[in-house]
């Protein structure tokens, strides 16, 4: 691949021939009152962020425009507040007693101060350190000058002011530069800005910090600052990888002298306001390579989307001028794009340097900034600068200047004061010494009456010469006056008029010159289009006959696809059919079994009902009456074969089980629909607050929480579960529950099981039977146990033992 640029500079280029090349006509146009903006543009990593600031030793392009903007206008600089910047990107002209009065009100309101420039920062210190000397040509020296400089950044398609001093606000949140909050920090997010256009149509940043500077410490100071806060990330392939567009303003307003040349001339409209814009493009990335995630991929996607913008501009531009069309230009996609859109349109001299990583990883994207590079170069905007003409006589300030030196000298050597009645005395003077001395006058007598007439006669004919010389030197001295001032007026008239003519053949030969470059480019475009033609013919072509044999390729493909596809269905029809078969036999196997399973357990329930039925119908005669349930509860459990029952034995009283926390506070929670089970053994907290809902009156007087739940097991029997749980009161001033243990209550039928009969006792042969349906262990024998996994308190379970 091969592309076309006006300079290649090498790998090891230094910065200063960089300058020489690039950024030096750009500061001497700024100088003349004209605008000019200066990019880099790259990759990630190419270096834009060197080139525009440089390392230590070795300054960039901005401390050398910096430096060479103050060593052409330094003797010629206006004092500070002379020239004041209004709102609406404009420019104000002070007197010097109204700067004073500024300057005093600067120095008491706490204000973003101005750098003293006597200390310079070690941290760039050389940087700054520039021994060139680099100077312009034909600085006019009867302006006075004044420098300006702001710094801005474009970050996520928001435009920041990096010189704005937030104020310190303890109620909202403080952040940091990774943009979360911090609990101690003094950096509050600033606020964006917004873009206006002022009266000329020229776009500029409302509300942007913009801060007098008078030497290029205090310029690059100022810069440094503001670098700082600028936002920068670490990503795979830059350690300090640019996360915004970075773009510092540097303004020259330039007002020429009065008439005398002492004073800055009190007229706005002679006013020049001269802008030079060094931006530090972020570099274009892929996130496949970066890796990126969260806030580096959307800031990846805002700064692909402005370049892409910018290249989309230059695209339309170099159409319009080449085709001549009227396409709109897409300025305001973009805020980058949207603040330089004037000097697209012709309003500055625009300069881009193309910065190329050559690994071998950047290959692809170098080829796609390097194509974007060369097209711009097709695209001229160009128009013509008309600077006010003051109409005051050329080099004023050193010929008053060199005036007022000699006359200073002379007054000196004669010792007489400096004004002007001294100054039309001493010039008097000079012609009144060429006259003759005066007669010779002494008073020998009293009655002398000639000598004192002959003095007064002489004194008033000096006298009248005198007033005579005087006056025809004041005439002599005005009209030499009118005339050199009308000589000064042709002259300049004469000099205006040659340089318009001047101008106007220069501007035609320049006509001629773009007209015939455009056609040649024109040649060379339509040259390279029909090459491009051709080459696409060929490559279709090429790509028609590939795409014919991939056709016939997947038509033969999608046979043997079908073919096998028919293959397929027969082997599943097949598979199905057995598998179908295979399940039909399992279903069969399992419905004998469940079958026969309940026919075992309807077997298992008869013979409990049989024996049931045995004991209930059982006479009196042969055998005792079994003791109901109820009956069965009063009597105490008894581990052995219990004797005969006594006929009017006094009832027991049902023994309650205590739980281990009766000695706090309860809730006890027993829904309506719980049924009683009647059991012995029976669940009783002391104290408790016995409720059938939950209620949030009842928690907050107790610490402690019961709720009785039941249902039916397995084997048909109701199972009674006592979830307990703590009681704690919430921050919004409710009550909360955690449930920390659940106790298990089993009934079981004695039925049920088999009776296992008391083993005969010989010496008891008639109280057999009766031992037999009294016999604790046989009728009801009852076990406790300790349920498993339970921490807090015993559980209780009540079977029957098989005989």
């Amino acid at each position: 691949m091969q592309y076309s640029f006006k300079e290649v500079f090498g790998t090891l280029v230094v910065q200063k021939e960089l300058f020489d090349v690039v950024a030096k006509p750009l500061v001497e146009d700024l100088i003349h009152g004209k605008n000019g903006l200066l990019f880099t543009y790259g990759v990630t990593g190419s270096g834009k962020t060197h080139t525009m600031t440089g390392s230590p030793g070795d300054g960039g392009l901005l401390p050398r425009c910096l430096d060479m903007i103050f060593n052409s206008i330094g003797p010629f600089q206006a004092k500070r507040f002379v020239f004041k910047l209004d709102d609406k990107n404009g420019v104000d002209v002070q007197c010097e007693v109204d700067a004073l009065l500024e300057r005093q009100k600067r120095d008491v309101m706490p204000v973003l101060k101005t750098p003293s420039g006597t200390q310079i920062d070690p941290e760039f210190a050389d940087m700054i350190n520039v021994q060139d000397h680099c100077r312009a040509e034909e600085v006019d020296e009867d302006n006075v000058y004044g420098v300006f400089v702001s710094y801005i950044e474009i970050y996520n398609n928001y435009i920041y002011d990096l010189l704005e001093e937030a104020p310190f606000d303890p109620i909202k949140p403080k952040w940091n530069n990774c943009n979360t909050p911090v609990r101690n920090g003094d950096f509050i997010p600033p606020q964006s800005k917004i873009l206006r256009e002022d009266q000329n149509h020229n776009m500029y940043v409302a509300g942007c910090t913009e801060v007098e500077v008078k030497s290029t410490e205090e310029a690059f100071e100022v810069f440094w600052r503001g670098q700082k806060k600028r936002r920068i990330a670490n990503t795979q392939l830059n350690r300090e990888s640019s996360r915004s567009h970075g773009v510092f303003i540097i303004k020259l307003a330039q007002a020429p002298l009065d008439a005398d040349g002492d004073n800055v001339l009190q007229e706005k409209e002679q006013i020049t306001l001269s802008q030079l814009s060094l931006v530090d493009l972020a570099g274009s990335e892929r996130t496949s390579r970066t890796k990126a995630e969260g806030n580096r991929l959307r800031e990846a996607g805002n700064i692909n989307q402005s370049l892409m913008t910018l290249r989309t501009c230059i695209e339309v531009l170099r159409e319009n001028q080449m085709y001549g069309l009227n396409k709109m230009v897409p300025y305001r996609d973009s805020k980058l794009t949207h603040l330089f859109k004037n000097y697209f349109d012709g309003e500055g001299k625009v300069r881009m340097i193309v910065c190329v990583n050559p690994k071998a990883e950047d290959y692809e994207e170098s080829l796609q900034v390097m194509r974007f590079a060369e097209m711009t170069q097709e695209v001229e905007v160009a128009r013509p600068v008309d600077r006010p003409l003051c109409g005051l006589t050329p080099g004023r300030r050193f010929r008053n200047q060199a005036f007022r030196e000699e006359l200073s000298r002379k007054l000196e050597l004669r010792g007489g004061p400096i004004n002007a009645e001294r100054e039309e005395q001493s010039l008097s003077e000079m012609f009144l010494q060429n006259f003759p001395p005066l007669p010779l006058c002494e008073l020998l007598d009293v009655n002398d009456e000639e000598a004192l007439p002959k003095l007064i006669e002489a004194l008033e004919k000096r006298h009248k010469a005198r007033q005579m010389l005087s006056q025809e030197v004041a005439k002599t001295v005005l009209a030499l006056k009118t005339a050199l001032q009308e000589f000064d007026s042709s002259i300049v008239s004469k000099e205006n008029y040659m340089q318009d003519k001047l101008s106007e053949k220069e501007k035609m030969i320049a006509g001629q010159k773009m007209e015939l470059e455009r056609r040649e480019k024109k040649i060379k475009t339509l040259e390279y289009k029909i090459e491009i033609l051709e080459k696409t013919a060929t490559i279709y072509e090429e790509d028609k006959r590939n795409l014919q044999q991939e056709l016939e390729s997947q038509s033969q493909k999608l046979q043997r696809q079908a073919s096998d596809k028919r293959r397929l269905e027969a082997r599943l029809q097949g598979m199905v059919a057995e598998t179908t078969m295979k399940w039909e036999k399992e279903c069969e196997r399992r419905v004998a079994a469940k079958q026969l399973e309940m026919q075992n357990k309807l077997w298992v329930k008869d013979e409990k009902l049989k024996q049931l039925k045995a004991i209930v119908i059982e006479p009196k005669n042969e055998k005792p009456e079994r003791p109901s349930r109820e009956r069965d509860r009063e009597k105490p459990i008894q581990r052995s074969v219990s004797p005969p029952p006594v006929p009017n034995a006094p009832p027991v009283r049902l023994r309650h089980r205590r739980s281990r926390s009766a000695g706090e506070r309860w809730v006890d929670h027993k829904p309506p629909s719980n049924l009683p089970t009647e059991t012995v053994m029976q669940p009783h907290v002391p104290h408790a607050i016995t409720v059938a809902a939950a209620s949030e009156k009842a928690l907050a007087k107790c610490d402690k929480y019961m709720l009785t739940h039941q249902e039916l097991a397995s084997d048909g029997e109701i199972e009674t579960k006592l979830i307990k749980g703590d009681v704690f009161k919430t921050r919004g001033g409710g009550q909360a529950v955690q449930f920390t243990e659940i106790e298990t209550l089993k009934q079981e039928s004695p039925t049920g099981r088999k009776r296992r009969s008391s083993p005969p006792n010989p010496d008891l042969p008639g109280d057999g039977a009766d031992s037999e349906w009294t016999d604790v262990e046989t009728r009801c024998s009852v076990a406790v146990e300790m349920k498993a996994g339970s921490a807090l308190g015993p559980g209780y379970q009540h079977h029957a033992q098989p005989k």
